[in-house]
């Protein structure tokens, strides 16, 4: 946020003139910030198998076929059945051509999809599943696995305890300041909240709206925060 950036700027300038310039009933603008390590506690794992007939019936059984062994794959490596979630059939005609790329109005064949989606808290588990899916395209199905997404669940209280920590980390920063130069830290006058930053572990990944990383199980959450004080 840009004015948590000025703010920013600003506290650094405030730091190192506050021994000749603070003085009773001045405003300090201090940023706080509090980062923590979370780990994903639920996953989603999209997948989807294909099949491509010059008729429907035809792409519809094939279709069929393909996606019960997809089903008894995810049995056989326990996922439960409430975790599945199949979307409605997708159906995609072919159109033909001519020789110079001008549709005919003849539909030559019919393309069908169907997705699967994977909702679960077993983090591990889906991924291991996820990985070895392979096996699937192994045995010459039209497979094919998206990269997983990986949440956490307990944002909200997180979010509440992050911005106090990151005010109390402003509070230590203000009073390192004003105690040097035998002022003292007063009350809050103005207080903001920068958007929250969940990024991959040790990542240094920013973003005006807030970042959001669902790549990778292991993510790191920055609040910041920019609190004007008084000073007395």
């Amino acid at each position: 946020m840009l004015a948590l950036a000025i703010a920013l700027v600003g506290s650094a300038y405030l730091a190192s003139n506050a021994l000749r310039s603070l003085r009773s009933n001045d405003n300090l603008t201090v940023i706080g910030s509090s980062t923590r390590p979370i780990r994903s506690d639920f996953v989603i794992w999209r997948s989807s198998v294909s099949s491509q007939q010059t008729t429907l019936p035809l792409a519809y059984q094939e279709l069929k076929r393909h996606s019960e062994k997809v089903q008894v794959y995810f049995k056989s490596k326990n996922i439960p059945n409430e975790a599945i979630t199949l979307s409605a059939i997708d159906t995609q005609p072919i159109p033909e051509t001519n020789i110079n790329g001008v549709q005919t109005g003849r539909t030559i064949a019919y393309r069908l999809v169907q997705r699967f989606e994977v909702r679960s808290k077993d983090v591990d588990a889906i991924t291991a599943i996820a990985q070895s899916s392979t096996e699937l395209i192994n045995d010459g199905l039209p497979f094919i696995s998206e990269p997983a997404e990986y949440l956490y669940t307990e944002l909200g209280k997180l979010r509440v305890d992050m911005i106090s920590e990151a005010t109390k980390d402003a509070k230590a920063r203000g009073e390192a300041i004003v105690n040097v130069s035998g002022s003292r830290l007063g009350t809050i006058r103005k207080a903001e909240t920068d958007v929250f930053q969940i990024t991959a572990r040790y990542s240094t990944e920013v973003s005006n709206s807030g970042a959001y990383n669902t790549t990778t199980i292991d993510k790191d959450i920055r609040a910041v925060v920019a609190i004007t004080f008084a000073v007395e």
